[in-house]
């Protein structure tokens, strides 16, 4: 009896660890979209919900009978690094108009269990006329349906929305298409999970440019951590970090605790430097170190402990969002092509020296990256790769350089291969076969989990 509790207290811990890190991937998990995972966050809900409640103070909301299951993540600062993005276009993130069109949209969705895209547009360029913050909706110009067809696209995804008839692609081509859409209000609701509701700090609309920042960090004000929040910290991504201002002994640990472990598990890699001397104290205190460990454990993520950070490992690449190194992105190629130059400059790269690499990439490898193969397509390239860089934090700007990062030295390329129409023809004569369109990149790293950072 005794060997079968030890055995069901064992799979009950590494199913919590799974859904911990299922989740952090995906606050959203549908059964529709996850089957199998959704079944094991609906099944071992209670004791996941108490993991995030109290390592990351966020709020599991798990709905059997609709089908999905909301991890209410609130950031420590702004984070722009994971946009929304478009179905279509290569993914595309999501532009100021189309945010726009998103949040209009879903106000509308909210009286509408049933609606056709039809009626939904005509809702939409009402609402935006009565507006004088919002441009006007027109969706008599193709490039305004794109952008709401986009928006409709992503509430799809999210299931929100479900088209019971017709196709919403349609919409781009004619404004007279017909689709007929079953409303989720209830899922729609769940989608924003900052503490406090917008028209709680309603303002005159002329007011918000000069006030934004304070806005935003109201609209991320928890309560539970005592005092008013106050911006902190300069960091590389001009953090607005929701810090109390001034709270009791108990209020101000939580909030210690919190903060450093949203980051981390949230975050590829977190800096010692990018700390506050409170949280580094904390992390670095018996206590703090404690639960740190334990939390990690329970999740299923190997801790790397260095002199300059923190940075997690999972194994099975569950919480991995973006990989990197990854072959599925022209980006993410570059990104690990130029990584090299990057580390071999200690004081950084400047972006002429950027585009000069990027040429280099593209005059070596003149098969690939197609859709940079122009005039502008060097300085585009490595912008891209940067980004993708700064992403996963392996880079920063500073001072109008970019400047490698400590966990960087952790990737080391071994080999290139090119792919030109000499090496294609030689290839072909020896196997038989064709090798790749694009670079073959073989990287080499300190440790055995190859690009599984979380």
């Amino acid at each position: 009896m005794s060997t079968l509790a030890n055995q069901l207290a064992a799979a009950e811990r590494e199913e919590v660890a799974r859904g911990i890190r299922l989740l952090l991937a995906r606050p959203l998990l549908t059964e529709a979209a996850d089957p199998p995972g959704f079944d094991l966050v609906r099944r071992r809900r209670e004791p996941l919900a108490k993991w995030f409640d109290y390592t990351c103070g966020w709020s599991l909301v798990v709905e059997p009978r609709r089908g999905y299951a909301r991890l209410a993540k609130v950031r420590a600062g702004v984070d722009g690094s994971r946009p929304a993005r478009r179905a279509r276009s290569g993914r595309a993130p999501f532009d100021r108009r189309r945010y726009v069109l998103l949040c209009v949209t879903a106000a509308e969705l909210l009286s509408m269990p049933m609606t056709t895209i039809g009626l939904l547009a005509d809702r939409v360029v009402q609402a935006t006329a009565t507006d004088q913050a919002l441009p006007a909706f027109d969706p008599v110009h193709r490039p305004e349906r794109m952008a709401f067809v986009d928006v409709l696209k992503l509430l799809e995804a999210y299931g929100v929305l479900r088209a019971v008839d017709g196709a919403t692609e349609a919409y781009v081509a004619s404004p007279e298409a017909k689709v007929l859409y079953r409303v989720d209000t209830t899922l729609l609701m769940r989608l924003p999970t900052a503490p406090v509701g917008a028209s709680r700090l309603a303002v005159p609309p002329d007011e918000v440019p000069l006030r934004f920042e304070e806005l935003l960090a109201g609209l991320v004000r928890e309560r539970r951590y005592g005092g008013a929040p106050e911006a902190a910290g300069s960091g590389e991504r001009e953090e607005v970090r929701n810090e109390p201002a001034a709270a009791s002994d108990t209020q101000r640990n939580l909030w210690l605790r919190h903060s450093v472990l949203r980051r981390l598990f949230d975050d590829p890699v977190l800096y010692r430097v990018d700390l506050t001397d409170e949280e580094l104290a904390y992390v670095t205190s018996l206590t703090g170190r404690q639960i740190l460990r334990r939390s990690v454990e329970q999740a299923g993520f190997v801790l790397e402990e260095r002199a300059e950070g923190f940075l997690l490992v999972d194994p099975d690449a569950l919480a991995t969002d973006l990989r990197f190194p990854d072959d599925a992105s022209t980006a993410r190629v570059a990104a690990l092509l130029l990584l090299e130059s990057v580390c071999s400059s200690p004081g950084g790269m400047l972006p002429e020296q950027f585009a000069e690499a990027g040429a280099d990439l593209l005059r070596r490898f003149p098969r690939w990256a197609k859709a940079y193969q122009s005039a502008d397509g060097a300085v585009r390239l490595v912008e891209d790769a940067v980004r993708v860089l700064c992403d996963v934090g392996l880079v920063r700007r500073a001072g109008g350089r970019v400047v490698a990062r400590p966990a960087a030295y952790r990737y080391r390329l071994a080999e290139t291969t090119s792919t030109d129409a000499d090496d294609r023809r030689r290839h072909r004569q020896a196997t038989g076969t064709n090798p790749p369109a694009t670079p073959s990149t073989t990287p080499a790293f300190d440790t055995p989990d190859e690009g599984d950072e979380q």
